[in-house]
């Protein structure tokens, strides 16, 4: 009896611990390098997982030095998971709209070329329809000044990118390209979305 009893308090207790695991979701976007991504969607709370990678292109298993000449069509992209319950879809969309310019067509700064677009890829129709109503949103009340040329996208196969493209800020801060690039956007982000962040 007492067997069976503690048979049955360890059941409960897995399946007690099965349903406070958080249901994470998964969000895919592309606005330059991914290096600059990664580092701001990794200080968000509420989203984890955070891989820099290809997506949209045609070839399967791209390289870097290949998707740098443009020629496969894929974008660099981070692909993160995110628990709805601290952060939702919308939320991560104000932060990808605010913090990279939407406005110029393959193109972020210095780095130019279709890698570098500005894109959604959307997992289901609830996100492709959110990022729509956004991107009209601010078309409507032309926030940029200029019209918004992000594109939308059913999510594609995602090639995760080499190993020494992901935690890039984290572990190259120091670079002249972290201080110059990265640091701003950064510091761009915890003025706008300080409530957000990883303490």
């Amino acid at each position: 009896m007492k067997k069976l009893l503690l048979m049955s308090l360890i059941l409960f207790s897995m399946l007690n611990a099965g349903a406070q695991k958080p249901r994470l979701e998964t969000a895919t976007f592309g606005m330059g390098c991914f290096w600059c991504t990664e580092a701001v969607f990794q200080r968000l709370n509420g989203v984890t997982n955070v891989r820099s990678g290809y997506e949209g292109g045609q070839s399967p298993n791209p390289t870097y030095d290949e998707v740098c000449t443009g020629l496969t069509g894929h974008a660099e992209v981070i692909e993160m998971q995110y628990d709805p319950a601290k952060i939702s879809y919308g939320e991560l969309l104000e932060v990808f709209w605010k913090t990279h310019d939407p406005t110029t067509l393959n193109r972020q700064g210095a780095d130019v070329g279709t890698q570098y677009r500005s894109v959604v890829f959307y997992h289901n129709e609830q996100q492709k329809a959110l990022a729509e109503k956004y991107k009209a949103l601010l078309n409507k009340e032309n926030a940029f000044g200029k019209p918004v040329v992000t594109s939308i996208e059913k999510a594609q196969p995602f090639y995760v990118a080499e190993n020494y493209h992901q935690d890039y800020y984290r572990r190259n801060g120091e670079q002249p390209y972290c201080r110059l690039v990265i640091l701003p956007k950064l510091e761009k982000l915890e003025k706008l979305f300080k409530n957000k962040l990883k303490h």
